[in-house]
């Protein structure tokens, strides 16, 4: 064997210098540490000196050791190929010689660092690897086996892909065998680890794993009644798996495992049982959920409701004893990060709402996120809502005598789960609930003024879910009364009451639309009043709730009493955030919808918003510019800037209308569009798209001189891959030719004798893209001017005559001389032709079309 590599005395000094000061709180110190690291980094051996004291210092504490080799992964992540080929294989077999060290967190680091080496694509060039962590699984010595599986496992979980390919050869031919047989051992750890390794090919279906399939299974069940925590809940991951996987497989053992996950789901340890109660969630999704179920829910659903009360740890967590906290300022990481979702054309139709259902499951029980986000609470309730989706009324039976106890319990923490049940099943059991809702919903306006936070808060959630009944009623009987309690809780003092209020709030408007005019007033006062007082996170909550209001009420909120009250406070706010700042997001996103509700009540204010929204656009793109040309010396832009001010400018358009056509004139926003509508990220094309259609309809004339360049760029956006920019940019290019054949037809109107002879060019398109607006000006003067070009040029018509038809027919009341004009057109065409043609002719009509003309022209 050649000369092993030794360290230098003075060089290992220096490390373990290093390793002592980076485990310093002082920033100062931690930075010269990054500075010194930058250093050694210089030199090719300092990665031998890291996997030294990793592996062989073992007169050092073991967290300084570990430490050591947590920055030579960071250092193989960062710039593993430019290791010097003896560097490299020094460090991978020190690894291997070293994976079965006594103390389980250098074991652990050891591994950590095998898998960062394997996935730099040294899968292929490690060829050794694989085969020797599997001898090594066959060590009589305990550390070694847990070490190398340890190893194993995460390098299943980090290439489970690569591995099952034909590029290594198929490992797992040997490995998934191989790892079956220690389901078996006698250490619960290697138990553990072995059905962790295996549990991370099912989803991917290896075909090694699908050859063993049944040998798989059974070993799992041989695991069932196994005292180790962490076995157990290996063991319901992979039965969960598998239900999404070969459920064809465990069908056959459907009951005993049924009895198995309803053991499980109140295993002592959360973890497992929240593992086991995904069999649910899971099970619920697959067709024979109600078939497999029924039997059992008479044992299910009470484990369910049990595990939707708050455990002792979470309500510490919560603060659930803490009533008022308003005054405390938000700490910044509780702000979760938002997504701004960009504008999508709703084709309105006529007098037709927007489309529906787009708040799928985000709002399932959305009043403890601040809690490990997935915990057995959460899980128990989703499983309820879906379950409830899926047997509907044949729940209640097995819930309405659970629910008496809890709704009226004494204890807060139970009350507070009864609440809770009640809201997950309001969904799926709506039918069934609703001879029970008189008498529940004003019991739940009373929680409402709970003396517990947690109960004030779940209340404001529950009633949120049943808001579409509660519309449904006369307004005295339940609307008004629970309006008016949950005005009051957006002013509670406890911050999470606030937040679940202006949720529920947000849930209402939508649900009431115009019902909530009569109290605009009061809730105008409240809203405002909240302003003063929210907290940061609270306020972006807010900003919804005014945007939805603003939505559903529309131009009822055009009065200038509300303008007065609402517009203060929003500008205020709008002039406090800087151009930076990410708050703008939700504030632009409220501005749109009330400039769009206020249409020429927003004009005092458009000015400054307009401005400011063109120059965040301005300043995205430059960013944009400066960064595709120097990433090394600038930062990418957020682009959410951009959509969010694209989609603002939007609103505007849409609000003003022609009122727009101003501030347009006097700015670059054309140019702008121009390069957004380029842009490679598909949400900036999806708002530029947008705003063009609505700039078309608000002023085409600005639109005009552009369309050359902006609709080939528009027809490459064609593209069903990306859905929503698809169907903006068509929607545009409709609203471009329709403005194009009003155009036409007014051309028409003034000079019918140059246009004329063009008809058979346009006349179809221009009759397709008309008949689909509403009477208006616009299209009585493009009518005119097509039926005097068909007066100068007849039989220019004449081949596309059924689509004329169809357009006038969208006439609804047509002012009298134009009806003239049409009557006449259509009597003459049916006198040409004769009347037995005309019969011919008319029969291709669809049957609407036949009625609308016989009954309107007489032909």
């Amino acid at each position: 064997r050649r000369m092993e590599w030794q360290p230098d005395e003075q060089g290992l000094q220096q490390v373990l210098q290093l390793l002592k000061d980076s485990q310093s709180p002082d920033t100062a110190t931690q930075r010269a540490v990054q500075e010194k690291l930058e250093q050694l980094n210089q030199f090719p051996d300092f990665n031998n000196y890291l996997i030294f004291v990793l592996t062989s210092l073992k007169s050092e504490d073991e967290p300084t050791r570990s430490l050591s080799g947590l920055i030579l992964k960071n250092n193989v992540k960062a710039h593993y190929q430019n290791f010097p080929p003896n560097v490299a294989d020094f460090i991978k077999r020190e690894c291997l010689n070293n994976i079965g060290d006594p103390s389980p967190l250098i074991r652990a680091t050891i591994g950590i660092l095998i898998t960062t080496i394997a996935s730099k694509g040294e899968l292929q060039t490690w060829p050794e690897l694989l085969p020797q962590l599997c001898n090594l699984l066959n060590s009589e010595d305990y550390n070694t086996c847990e070490g190398s599986f340890g190893a194993l496992q995460k390098i299943c979980e980090d290439s489970s892909e690569l591995l099952d390919s034909d590029a290594l050869n198929r490992p797992l031919n040997i490995m998934i065998p191989k790892f079956l047989q220690f389901f078996k051992h006698c250490s619960p750890k290697i138990r553990s680890h072995a059905i962790a390794c295996v549990n991370q090919f099912i989803i991917g279906r290896a075909q090694a794993l699908m050859d063993n399939i049944d040998t798989f299974i059974e070993s799992l069940f041989a695991l069932a009644g196994d005292e180790d925590s962490e076995v157990r809940k290996n063991v319901c991951r992979a039965l969960v798996m598998l239900l999404e996987v070969r459920i064809d497989r465990l069908i056959p053992h459907m009951h005993s495992i049924i009895q198995y996950m309803l053991q499980r789901t109140q295993d002592p340890d959360e973890n497992v049982a929240l593992e086991a109660c995904e069999f649910w969630l899971t099970l619920a999704e697959q067709p024979i959920c109600k078939e497999a179920l029924s039997g059992h829910l008479v044992q299910l659903i009470p484990i369910l409701v049990n595990g939707m009360k708050y455990s002792e740890i979470d309500i510490i967590l919560l603060k659930g004893d803490v009533e008022e906290d308003e005054t405390i300022p938000d700490s910044e990481q509780d702000i979760k990060p938002r997504f701004h979702k960009s504008r999508t054309v709703t084709l309105q139709h006529e007098g037709g709402e927007g489309e529906e259902g787009e708040d799928i499951d985000e709002d399932e029980d959305d009043d403890d996120d601040t809690l490990s986000d997935w915990n057995l609470r959460k899980c128990s309730a989703a499983a309820l809502d879906v379950l409830a989706n899926v047997f509907r009324e044949e729940l209640l039976p097995h819930l309405l005598p659970l629910l008496k106890g809890l709704l009226f319990h004494p204890d807060w923490v139970i009350k507070e789960s009864g609440i809770l049940v009640l809201g997950a099943i309001a969904e799926g059991c709506m039918q069934g609930m609703v001879p029970y809702l008189p008498e529940l919903i004003p019991h739940l306006i009373q929680c409402l003024c709970d003396k517990k936070a947690l109960v004030r808060s779940i209340a404001c959630w529950t009633l949120s879910r049943y808001a579409h009944w509660v519309v449904s009623q006369p307004p005295d009987a339940h609307l008004k009364p629970l309006m008016t309690e949950l005005l009051k809780r957006i002013l509670d003092g406890n911050k999470r009451v606030q937040e679940a209020a202006c949720s529920a709030f947000a849930t209402l408007e939508e649900e009431a639309c115009t019902e909530l005019v009569p109290y605009l007033s009061f809730i105008l006062d409240t809203l405002v009043f909240a302003f003063g007082k929210y907290q940061h996170k609270n306020l972006l909550i807010l900003y919804d709730a005014i945007g939805t209001l603003a939505d559903s009420v529309g131009h009822h909120l055009n009065q200038p009493e509300y303008i007065q009250k609402l517009m203060p406070p929003l500008i205020a706010k709008w002039n406090e955030l800087k151009d930076e700042d990410k708050d703008l997001f939700p504030l632009l996103e409220c501005l749109s919808s009330v400039a769009t509700a206020l249409q020429s009540g927003f004009l005092p204010y458009c000015e400054p918003v307009y401005q400011r929204c063109v120059t965040l656009v301005q300043k995205t793109l430059a960013q944009a510019m400066m960064y595709s040309q120097q990433p090394d010396q600038y930062e990418a832009p957020d682009k959410d800037f951009m959509i969010v001010a694209l989609d603002l400018l939007s609103g505007l358009a849409e609000g003003l209308g022609g009122h727009v056509d101003t501030l347009v004139a006097r700015s670059n926003i054309m140019t702008l569009l121009f390069q957004c509508m380029q842009d490679t990220m598909p949400e900036v094309r999806q708002s530029s798209f947008a705003l063009l259609g609505d700039l078309t309809k608000a002023c085409f004339p600005h639109v005009k001189p552009c369309i050359a360049e902006f609709m080939p760029i528009l027809g490459t956006n064609l593209n069903p891959e990306f859905i929503s920019v698809c169907n903006n940019a068509t929607w545009a290019i409709g609203e471009i030719c329709m403005q194009m054949a009003i155009t036409i037809g007014r051309l028409g109107y003034v000079c019918p004798q140059e246009v004329a002879p063009m008809l058979p060019q346009f006349i179809r398109p221009w009759c397709t893209s008309l008949r689909n607006i509403r009477d208006n000006e616009e299209k009585d003067s493009a009518f005119r001017g097509i039926c005097m070009m068909i007066g100068v040029n007849p039989g220019g018509v004449v081949q596309d005559f059924i689509f004329f038809c169809d357009a006038v027919a969208s006439w609804v009341n047509p002012k009298d001389d134009l009806r003239d004009m049409f009557y006449k057109i259509l009597h003459g065409f049916k006198e040409q032709v004769g009347e037995e043609n005309w019969q011919q002719f008319s029969e291709q009509f669809p049957p609407l079309l036949k009625e609308r003309l016989a009954a309107c022209y007489g032909v």
